[in-house]
């Protein structure tokens, strides 16, 4: 006999579980998770394995796609004009969303009404780093003395202009009062060789890049851009501790799909990447890898998109960064 609480109970769950009359449940197939990135780089390497959960919780594959190129806007077109299904999703920068409507006078795509919002998913922190060999100090403020020094002035390193690695720096030289010179080059697998020869005297370059050239002791660790301490650098300030509260802000990335995804799928993928990403295990190893691991709702990340907006756009005022 069934009882009254069995009742209950499905008709709890059974709404849950059953897919509309001719429709079957999601995701019955892979789902395509494109990139606007190259491969093996940060952004892909925590696709990947954000996927390995998704695939993991979800029984289906999620398979990358790269679509790099163009500071990430081929990527974020490819996403805006995929079919709204769910069977299409995307990482996204926050750079494509804040950033590049700023330097880039027409766009693929609208930033603000061709997608749907996922989840945040990982923080990729900034660190103010300097060579040991050539730049002697222990701290940001003695950095900003020791420049302010040096009739030359400095140079500071990035991977390209309007990329938060050049907004970063040219902010902090901005607020520090240092004459500076930007130096672009093709990534820290350039920037890196550049500050160990003295050619340039600090960066403000992504964090997952430098682990193992500060852990060598051949860079110094001076502050990071995030609101807390990194885990895997106890000891180094952030930004706001050393004195620059606006630079608490660095490098993130979100998963989104095309404006118009069924409701019920992003909430389901936010859902899912919550639970996973509350895992402490893996929490830890993404910490490993420079990243931390995020996971919010749909809402959140509308909201943190909106509180951000502003605050590149002063950062790309006091860069001098112009529209191309």
């Amino acid at each position: 006999m069934i009882d009254r609480r069995s009742l209950l109970t499905a008709a709890t769950v059974l709404p849950l579980a059953t897919p509309a009359l001719g429709q079957s449940p999601w995701p019955n197939k892979p789902v395509r998770v494109i990139v606007g990135f190259p491969p093996g780089g940060s952004l892909d390497v925590m696709t990947r394995l954000a996927c390995e959960q998704m695939q993991n919780r979800l029984g289906q594959a999620f398979v990358v796609e790269t679509r790099s190129g163009a500071s990430g806007n081929i990527g974020a077109e490819a996403l805006a004009r995929s079919a709204p299904d769910g069977y299409t999703i995307g990482t996204v920068s926050m750079h494509n969303l804040l950033i590049n409507p700023l330097l880039f006078t027409r766009l693929p795509y609208d930033a603000q009404k061709d997608f749907a919002w996922i989840s945040a998913m990982w923080d990729l922190p900034n660190v103010a780093v300097v060579p040991a060999q050539h730049v002697p100090v222990n701290t940001l403020a003695e950095f900003v003395t020791w420049a302010k020094a040096r009739p030359q002035g400095i140079s500071f390193g990035s991977s390209g202009v309007g990329t938060t690695i050049h907004l970063s720096g040219a902010y902090l030289m901005a607020q520090a009062g240092i004459r500076a010179e930007h130096i672009t080059y093709r990534g820290a697998a350039q920037t890196i060789p550049a500050m160990l020869s003295g050619d340039i005297q600090i960066a403000v370059d992504n964090l997952a890049s430098y682990v193992g050239v500060i852990q060598e002791g051949r860079m110094k660790a001076l502050a990071v851009t995030t609101p807390q301490r990194w885990p895997g650098l106890p000891d180094v300030p952030t930004m706001a501790e050393a004195g620059f509260a606006g630079l608490s802000y660095g490098p993130w990335h979100l998963w989104a799909g095309p404006a118009g995804t069924p409701p019920a799928v992003v909430d389901r993928l936010s859902r899912e990447i919550r639970a996973a990403f509350a895992d402490a295990a893996l929490q830890q190893r993404a910490i490993a890898m420079g990243a931390r691991l995020l996971g919010t709702t749909p809402d959140q990340l509308a909201e943190r998109l909106a509180r951000e907006r502003p605050i590149w756009a002063e950062m790309v005022r006091i860069s001098g960064a112009q529209p191309e």
